[in-house]
């Protein structure tokens, strides 16, 4: 299936919400790369690996300042605008635009956590999210033992539609995982 066609649609105005504002990667956000490959959890859902060096900090932020230009998604830094530095990430994934369904993913570097700058990110990447004609529904999927997760999406305002029994591969084993969402009003 052809990706949707999203190369004229990075937002105008870097998207904020809380204490958060979203933007695009920047080299120098390697340093928060390495903070978050240090969470064994990380790896398994992405392209960042272990406890990675410079080198694959760098290259991960390469590949998140291409995914929009590959027409997969936005992929933005998250700002804690408390501290001015990069914190984590989310993304906007759009490979099922076509259906009207996007997915959004999120990660907060471990020294940044417990701050709600997830929910903050959710919060911020949703109205853009809404500037997108095709667009009508957003989802999460958690694994249902990740309660920080679970309870940043609640937070965020999504609604939890259930379980989705053997989803998907993780770490070579197949995983359940809670689908959240929200839909255009």
């Amino acid at each position: 299936m052809d990706l949707p066609e999203i190369a004229g649609r990075w937002p105008a105005i870097n998207p904020a919400y809380g204490n958060v504002t979203l933007r695009a990667f920047r080299p120098e956000d390697a340093t928060m790369a390495m903070d978050l490959s240090r969470d064994p959890y990380v790896p398994t859902t992405g392209t960042l690996p272990l406890n990675a060096t410079p080198h694959q900090a760098q290259q991960w932020i390469h590949r998140q300042q291409t995914r929009h230009t590959a027409g997969t998604g936005f992929s933005f830094a998250v700002v804690d605008n408390t501290e001015g530095r990069c914190a984590g990430f989310t993304g906007l994934w759009v490979r099922k635009l076509h259906s009207g369904r996007a997915t959004i993913g999120y990660g907060i570097a471990p020294s940044s956590r417990g701050r709600h700058l997830a929910s903050d990110a959710l919060r911020a990447v949703e109205p853009f999210a809404w500037t997108i004609p095709e667009l009508h529904r957003l989802e999460l999927y958690i694994e249902p033992w990740n309660t920080a997760s679970i309870r940043t999406a609640e937070r965020a305002g999504y609604l939890r539609e259930g379980l989705l029994r053997s989803h998907q591969e993780i770490s070579g084993q197949r995983r359940d995982m809670l689908l959240y969402s929200t839909v255009r009003d």
